[in-house]
């Protein structure tokens, strides 16, 4: 039956496909063949013209019998495929007789794989399916696309009478069979491996490229001979046998040339794509500026900002729920509790030394505290509550640096604003000052290039109601008072354009 590929290290490999699940199926084909050259059609500009002609029924044809295949080798793991490879060869010679890349199948193909995973889940719900089968169905559909790919490079090669070339196909062949993992017959990576002169290694790993420009095609020299390259992919990458040391990655950083990669975790063979997939998500941090980092990145080094941030909507959640009680403050208000509570929870430092990070005053730390206490009450000393909390806010953190990072590309921020950090968390750097009327400054948000004033941070943004940016206010004989926070009355007086400050007396946290 169709083995499903193996992730380990975060969860359990999903397992095989039931024979019985062909059985459901076999009804499928005929309708989900139809809908997939419906959007192939629509994601494909270069077929759409096509469609309108013959070459529908030879693309359909194409669908209907890879499909048939497919559930072909979950009813019987030992059915022939002899006719399904030659029709995947014919398709690749077919599109290098017609001028075009492989990217166009490829697109095909993914398409063909996303409309198959929302007809597994529809007869899911329709059958009460358990989570599990349709886990190991998409598993098993990303898996055997990876060999249909291979089949038609292999055809289009042929076709282009890339002689020279055919070595290091095979070569990507073999990267694409390891990505696919145990959904490949066991004897094809090391027989192909053994083809061509490579020894197959215990550990790989796997480094994701930057893409290059439009119209623009990759080109890397001087890796070892022992490297595979998959430089034709949309999101090109290669796989380092072993792990990177500082003579492979001299070797990297030399071949690239100052191009953005990153190297994924060292893994064992079967677990290539995951190394990858973390190295890709790594890759797209660092595009996004939540890694601030260029040139040869290691994934190893970003494990916990690719966990924070692997589902962002449900750190949104999780942030929106943990900073619930301060919905009612203003922005204003939460922005300075929510700073001073970020640098409590990443140091559980004295009041004198948060008031260092923070450049405040400690009395004002111990005001703030206990405002904190008072309003988030035994959030704060539960401890899955306070481990809840901490890391919803250096996901928020981590999301606000890449916001900065974003409005700092457009035009410079012009006013009487200067550039503030933000809080030391996380392994950041401690905040900075600026001059003004005021005799200390919150770390957070970052100048707007329009007014010139602070925009909110990202925690403010999400933890409660957006807020316009705030507008200069006029030159006034009296200064403005900084609002108190609610349900927290400030004991004594205190200067303009400061914190109110707890009289002597209170210790305070």
């Amino acid at each position: 039956m169709v083995q499903t590929a193996v992730s380990p290290g975060l969860t359990e490999a999903p397992g095989p496909l039931p024979q019985e699940f062909a059985a459901i199926m076999w009804p499928e084909l005929p309708t989900v063949a139809e809908e997939m050259v419906e959007e192939i059609g629509q994601a494909v500009p270069e077929y759409r013209p096509l469609l309108e002609g013959p070459y529908r029924t030879v693309l359909l044809h194409s669908v209907q019998q890879n499909l048939t295949s497919f559930v072909e080798l979950v009813a019987n793991p030992g059915a022939s495929t002899a006719q399904r490879d030659e029709m995947c060869r014919r398709l690749g010679r077919f599109e290098a007789h017609e001028g075009r890349g492989l990217h166009c199948l490829q697109s095909a193909m993914r398409t063909s794989a996303r409309v198959g995973l929302r007809r597994a889940n529809s007869v899911g719900t329709r059958y009460s399916l358990p989570a599990s089968l349709i886990v190991a169905f998409a598993d098993a559909v990303f898996a055997y696309t990876d060999v249909i790919e291979s089949l038609c490079r292999e055809g289009y090669v042929e076709a282009k009478g890339a002689r020279a070339d055919e070595w290091e196909s095979q070569r990507g062949r073999l990267l694409r069979l390891i990505l696919a993992g145990s959904a490949v017959p066991h004897p094809a990576v090391p027989d192909l491996a053994g083809r061509i002169g490579w020894a197959v290694p215990a550990e790989v790993t796997l480094v994701a490229l930057a893409p290059p420009g439009e119209r623009s095609h990759l080109r890397i020299r001087g890796l070892d001979g022992d490297v595979l390259v998959d430089l034709e992919d949309q999101r090109p990458h290669l796989l380092v046998p072993g792990p990177v040391d500082e003579a492979r990655q001299a070797m990297l950083e030399a071949a690239l040339e100052g191009r953005r990669a990153v190297i994924g975790a060292t893994v064992p063979l079967a677990g290539a794509a995951d190394s990858l997939r973390w190295a890709r998500q790594t890759l797209g941090l660092a595009e996004s500026g939540v890694v601030q980092e260029a040139g040869l990145i290691r994934c190893e080094e970003h494990l916990v900002t690719l966990w924070l941030l692997g589902d962002p909507a449900l750190a949104e959640r999780l942030a929106t729920r943990q900073l619930a009680p301060l919905a009612g403050l203003t922005a204003g208000q939460k922005e300075r509790l929510v700073d001073t509570l970020r640098t409590w929870l990443t140091t559980r430092g004295t009041a004198a030394h948060m008031a260092e990070l923070l450049h405040l005053h400690p009395q004002t730390v111990r005001y703030r505290m206990r405002a904190l206490k008072k309003v988030l009450g035994t959030q704060l000393s539960d401890p899955d509550q306070r481990f809840a909390t901490e890391m919803a806010l250096r996901a928020l953190h981590l999301r606000g640096r890449a916001a900065a990072v974003a409005s700092r590309s457009g035009p410079a921020a012009t006013g009487p604003a200067a550039t503030r950090s933000a809080p030391p968390a996380a392994g950041s750097g401690s905040a900075a000052t600026r001059s003004g009327p005021a005799a200390t400054q919150r770390p957070g948000p970052v100048a707007t290039p329009l007014t010139g004033h602070a925009a909110p941070s990202a925690s403010m943004r999400l933890a409660g109601p957006s807020m316009p940016p705030p507008v200069p206010p006029m030159p006034s004989p009296v200064p403005p008072m900084s609002p108190p926070v609610p349900s927290v009355p400030p004991a004594g007086t205190h200067a303009p354009g400061r914190e109110p400050e707890m009289p002597r007396g209170h210790d305070g946290g």
